[in-house]
């Protein structure tokens, strides 16, 4: 369990501004280098209404690789496409993350289960995927981030049996080999009553619904598509600043960067809107 003392403060022009107490040290309405308010938004094909997870190959922005909730297939395609290109790796399933690590593509479905085939096969039509139980408690999932760095998989627990939602998130740290195999390495947490203070809430039941890592700042950028927030956390998971959402997050719920340190939030369509990926440009 992560500790920090945090207050939360109105500036003069009536914007709130997150303060962590000990360094006293403010953080203005968006993440250093990202303007939340001015998205570049790319519509997603119709076969993309319910995006979910989204990743780029070693952050290379020239190729979206993306997940949706139920048809068990990974598609591929420039952002601006009108239609996506898909391999089929499963059955119909509750399926909210993926990445690519390690030259194995990684998909998570809701329940814990982990699925895995290689990136070399990605442009196949259909594929036969490693699926691995077992490793992860039993909970409900929806945020992993592949690290290619460490070959590690970094998966945060939405709702587990062991978790009190007003008090930490769980998370859990898994290695990964070039043939597909995971096993769990470690444990991490996520502090939730930091996460109230700064966002001047006495009670949220937090439910992250994705997880990025900043290469260049070795900060952690959580999505919770319920609570409509972004938090940003330092290397050791401390909760650094929290962001709320506005109207233009219809449903995030995949969260990532390039090489060129630009995020990307994927939301999920509905009746009136087509799911979407917006981009934020990083500005030094």
């Amino acid at each position: 369990m992560i500790n920090l003392a945090c207050t939360q403060k109105q500036g003069e022009s009536g914007s709130t501004e997150a303060v962590e107490a000990a360094g006293e040290t403010a953080t203005s309405g968006n993440p250093k280098g990202y303007d939340l308010s001015k998205p570049e938004k790319f519509n997603m094909p119709e076969s993309l209404l319910e995006i979910s997870g989204i990743t780029f190959f070693n952050g290379s922005s020239d190729m979206l690789y993306a997940e949706e909730d139920e048809s068990g297939r990974v598609y591929y395609l420039k952002l601006g496409d009108k239609q996506a290109n898909y391999v089929r790796f499963g059955k119909k399933g509750d399926y909210e993350d993926l990445g690519i690590c390690n030259g194995q593509v990684v998909v998570l479905r809701s329940d814990g289960a982990l699925f895995t085939f290689p990136f070399s096969q990605v442009k196949n039509a259909e594929v036969n995927a490693q699926k691995q139980d077992g490793i992860l408690p039993e909970g409900e999932y929806e945020g992993m981030y592949a690290d290619e760095k460490s070959k590690s998989l970094y998966v945060l627990c939405k709702h587990c049996a062991d978790d009190k939602t007003t008090k930490a998130s769980s998370g859990y740290i898994l290695s990964i080999q070039t043939n597909g195999t995971i096993k769990q390495t470690g444990t991490f947490s996520v502090d939730v009553k930091a996460i109230e203070k700064l966002a001047g809430q006495k009670k949220i039941s937090f439910h992250p619904s994705a997880l990025t890592k900043n290469q260049a700042t070795n900060e952690w950028y959580i999505l919770s598509s319920v609570n409509k927030i972004l938090v940003v956390a330092d290397a050791s998971w401390k909760i650094k600043a929290v962001y709320p959402l506005n109207s233009a997050f219809n449903q995030p719920e995949g969260i990532a960067f390039d090489a060129q340190q630009n995020l990307y939030i994927s939301n999920e369509g509905g009746k009136l809107n087509m799911g979407n990926v917006l981009k934020f440009s990083y500005t030094p």
